[in-house]
């Protein structure tokens, strides 16, 4: 299994035994919460069917002259379901129902020494059962003892109920959870496989890319070194050695910029700088090697235009762009340059006509080390350049788009456009 498929299958169970842990906490809190409403609630179900037949009770001994039937007619009358009624006299004797248990009448009197109160009792076949005693007097002014017993049997099935519903909302919550709980992590890490996958292709790609120098460089020297000493041939080849050992130098900057880019190492200055004076230095810098390929560099559009940013990554920026466009432009070809502020954005536009670049091959210019065929066979080069301008224009909160150039089948367009920022005064400036 891959590490970070079984990184997934950890974090979904870390994930699902958490949620198990708070549904466990929350169903005994709940459990226990409820247990004790539905107590409390059975306890005044209980003094509420007292009350009643205390006043039954009454009611009867107010219509009749003889009391103790009329106490009696009361108990017979009142029904309560699930709930067994008891009446004693002031001794403990049962009134109604006679006869009574003998483990209810100990209970009863034992009870009923404090005037009222509750009672859990175990029945002889255990069941559990709750009694509430209250001492009350008649109209009469007779002395009785009320008594009320229910089974907290009903109790225990709602109990079971609940706690069947519960874990039935559990499991299902707990399986809906765990389902949606991998998709968002495989969602979540689907980014960090994207950079493994990258960062296992740029070490590749890298040590590719560095491989051909170096074996270059050692067979280079190991030829010299088996040869005899002439003047000529020597330079030859420190001059080739030189070469390589520039390119593989210019390559190992590329991956140390890429790689304190990606690790956010590499600190980018934020001050006002002109885009046109940025671009106009650039311009300059890449004029002689323009010379050197008879490629035309023109200069359109050149409005004043100020950005913020950092400007020695604006100049690698258009020097980048600027290099591409004259490397894979032919012999007397031209580059077009442009500063122009569009929109609120200050952009500017770089055109060749050069080879161009194939519509399928556009979406992955800013690949790193990905060089189409034609621009393996035109010019030397890693492939890295676009992919550090990239970086350097997201950095800044710029766009850069590569297409076609209009107007013609070969030739490229490159377009940056900064965010514009107020203008400076004359003295900031200068």
């Amino acid at each position: 299994m891959q590490p970070l498929a079984r990184l997934r299958l950890q974090l979904t169970a870390w994930y699902a035994g958490v949620f198990t842990l708070v549904l466990a906490l929350l169903g005994g809190g709940l459990f226990l919460t409820i247990r004790h409403q539905m107590s409390r609630h059975l306890d005044t179900s209980l003094r509420a069917a007292a009350a009643a037949l205390e006043r039954a009770a009454r009611i009867r001994e107010a219509e009749r002259a003889n009391a103790r039937g009329a106490v009696v007619d009361a108990v017979d009358e009142l029904h309560i379901p699930d709930r067994l009624l008891y009446l004693l006299d002031a001794d403990g004797q049962p009134i109604k129902p006679t006869p009574i248990a003998d483990w209810i009448r100990d209970a009863v009197r034992e009870t009923a020494r404090s005037g009222h109160g509750y009672r859990s009792l175990q029945a002889p076949d255990d069941r559990e059962l709750r009694l509430y005693v209250e001492r009350f007097t008649g109209t009469s002014g007779a002395p009785y003892v009320a008594a009320v017993v229910a089974d907290r049997g009903e109790l225990e099935d709602e109990y079971v109920h609940l706690i069947e519903a519960f874990a039935a909302a559990a499991v299902a919550a707990l399986l809906l959870l765990t389902g949606g709980g991998y998709v968002l992590i495989r969602k979540s890490t689907a980014p960090v496989e994207r950079s493994m996958e990258q960062t296992r292709r740029f070490m590749a790609d890298a040590a590719h890319e560095l491989r051909t120098p170096i074996t270059i460089l050692r067979t280079r020297a190991e030829v010299g070194l088996a040869q005899e000493r002439e003047p000529a041939r020597d330079r030859a080849m420190l001059e080739a050695i030189a070469r390589e050992t520039a390119r593989l130098g210019g390559l190992a900057g590329d991956l140390l910029t890429l790689a304190r880019a990606d690790a956010g190492e590499r600190p980018i200055a934020r001050e006002p700088l002109y885009l046109d004076d940025a671009a106009a230095g650039a311009v300059d810098a890449v004029r002689a090697l323009a010379q050197h390929k008879t490629v035309a560099v023109d200069v359109g559009t050149f409005e004043e235009a100020r950005i913020i940013g950092d400007p020695a990554l604006v100049r690698q920026l258009l020097l980048i762009v600027l290099d591409n466009a004259i490397k894979f432009t032919p012999a007397g070809g031209r580059v077009r340059l442009d500063v122009a502020t569009v929109d609120g954005r200050a952009a500017v536009v770089v055109t060749d006509t050069g080879i161009g670049i194939p519509a399928a091959q556009l979406p992955h210019v800013f690949e790193r080390f990905y060089r189409g065929d034609q621009a393996r066979r035109e010019a030397e080069g890693a492939g890295l350049g676009l992919a550090i301008a990239r970086w350097i224009a997201d950095a800044h909160g710029a766009r850069i788009e590569i297409g076609s150039a209009p107007g013609g089948a070969t030739g490229t367009r490159v377009t940056i456009s900064f965010p514009v920022s107020p203008d400076l005064s004359p003295k900031e400036r200068s």
